[in-house]
C-alpha cells in the first residue's frame, strides 16, 4: 500500500505544482479526479465521486483549448511518477466505465496537441 500511496501523493502534488494552461486548471483536474485515487493504485469498485467528477471535468471542459490544457495536466502527471501497467490500464479505463467518452486516451503517450 505505501508503494501506492507515494506515487499518487508524488502525483497530486507534481499536478498542483503546475500553472493553468486553459480555462480548466490543474487544480480543478486534480479537485475532479481525487476520487479515483484509490481505484488507479488498487482497482476493485469505482467509487461513485470518481465518475461524477469525470463528467464534471469533461463537462468544464468545453472548448478545444480546454479539453488540451486538461490532456496535458493529465499527461504531465501520468509521466512524473513511475506507474505499473496496472495503474495505467485503470486510469485509460475509468471514462469507460464511467460512461464518458473523452475525445483523448488516458495515456502517457497521448498528443494533446491533436485533440480537437
Amino acid at each position: 500500500m505505501k508503494r501506492v500511496v507515494l506515487p499518487l501523493c508524488l502525483l497530486l502534488v507534481s499536478i498542483l505544482s503546475r500553472g493553468s494552461e486553459a480555462a480548466v486548471s490543474c487544480n480543478a483536474v486534480v479537485a475532479n479526479l481525487y476520487p479515483c485515487a484509490v481505484y488507479v493504485a488498487q482497482g476493485g469498485t469505482i467509487p461513485g465521486s470518481c465518475c461524477t467528477g469525470i463528467r464534471m471535468l469533461n463537462g468544464q471542459a468545453k472548448s478545444a483549448s480546454d479539453r488540451q490544457g486538461v490532456c496535458r495536466c493529465i499527461k504531465s502527471a501520468l509521466g512524473g511518477v513511475s506507474y505499473s501497467s496496472k495503474n495505467l490500464k485503470n486510469a485509460a479505463t475509468l471514462p469507460a466505465k464511467c460512461g464518458v467518452k473523452l475525445p483523448y486516451k488516458i495515456d502517457p503517450s497521448t498528443n494533446c496537441n491533436s485533440i480537437k
